[in-house]
């Protein structure tokens, strides 16, 4: 059997606390108008006191069993993309799986930043297709709100607080008849591509950590340079999936992009010639939820029918690390 990992369900889940623009212009020298202008972003899900990113997880986690209408017992991996972990250790992903009354495989975190939920993605595909798991739930939570420093006006704008979530499982990777280019592939994940550049670590980093000071410490970023990458890093690895292919941008019925700013997602649409209204925009409401952002975008487009059974997606993500990646689903 040619096997191919499949999509069955996805879900997600936002606090209920929305800070809007004018908000945070209370807290910080900052205007509706200049963060909307920079970002896209009109408002952003902020966590309650004591709702922890096991919280987020668990809840779009429980919606996305809900769609794929799967028990939590034929779970048999849990892989949480995170930056935000509740505790240092044990894995968040370890919460999760108690919660869920899972009692046979395996759970732990991945940390690729806001590129956390593609590098999840390729993890689960390869232990899917060496048969080393049959169903995977993956998930991408943050309460990134926990450490910005809400007196720079530069990066706390740019973050919320949010979890996605889908649940993936080894499927037969069989053609279906009809559409174009890279139409007739079936169902599932058809390829991811991965990349990192340890030597720009300095561009988006929090300034804390148990080994270098032994506190949580804060986002910090060089913004124009980090916006510069983006741009070029993301139309790249968007080229090489297509390219892995054999497909053109006219060939992708949707690109879910990561959530980081509008400016990034028109920069990177007008390089590769695409139709901004083929893209799934979430950056106003949701603001960048790091390795959330793609998931819940999904999920949204998802649910009220924009993407529907055979569309072929195109998901890409940057984040620190420098991270980025992509990956091209027949949904």
């Amino acid at each position: 059997m040619n096997v191919r990992t499949q999509v069955l369900g996805c879900g997600s889940y936002l606090p209920e606390r929305v800070v809007t623009n004018a908000e945070l212009s209370t807290m910080v020298d900052t205007t509706d108008e200049w963060i909307f202008e920079r970002t896209g972003i009109r408002e952003r899900h902020i966590a309650a006191d004591g709702e922890l990113t096991s919280d987020l997880a668990m809840k779009a986690a429980e919606r996305a069993l809900e769609h794929a209408k799967i028990p939590a017992a034929e779970i048999d991996m849990v892989i949480l993309a995170t930056t935000t972990p509740d505790y240092t250790f044990p894995a968040t992903a370890t919460k999760v799986q108690s919660r869920l009354g899972m009692v046979n495989g395996s759970a732990f975190d991945i940390q690729a930043v806001c590129s956390g939920f593609i590098y999840g993605l390729a993890i689960a595909d390869s232990f899917i297709r060496t048969g080393q798991s049959k169903t995977i739930l993956l998930i991408g939570a943050e309460t990134f709100s926990r450490i910005l420093d809400w007196q720079d006006r530069a990066t706390c704008v740019l973050f919320g607080d949010g979890a996605g979530a889908v649940v993936l499982r080894a499927g037969e990777g069989e053609p279906e008849a009809g559409g174009g280019a890279g139409h007739n592939v079936g169902r599932g994940i058809i390829s991811t591509h991965l990349h990192s550049d340890g030597s720009t670590n300095d561009l988006l980093y929090v300034d804390g950590g148990p080994s270098s000071t032994q506190t949580v410490g804060h986002v910090r970023m060089v913004g124009r340079e980090v916006f510069r990458h983006a741009v070029i890093n993301l139309a790249a690895i968007v080229e090489e999936a297509l390219e892995a292919n054999g497909l053109q941008p006219a060939d992708i019925d949707w690109l879910v992009p990561h959530q980081a700013n509008k400016r990034i997602l028109d920069g990177t649409a007008r390089k590769l010639g695409l139709p901004i209204e083929k893209m799934i925009i979430t950056v106003d409401r949701h603001a960048n939820t790091s390795a959330a952002s793609i998931p819940l975008a999904l999920d949204e487009a998802v649910k009220d029918g924009r993407i529907k059974r055979g569309d072929l997606i195109l998901m890409e993500a940057m984040g620190g690390g420098l991270t980025w990646g992509a990956s091209l689903v027949r949904w």
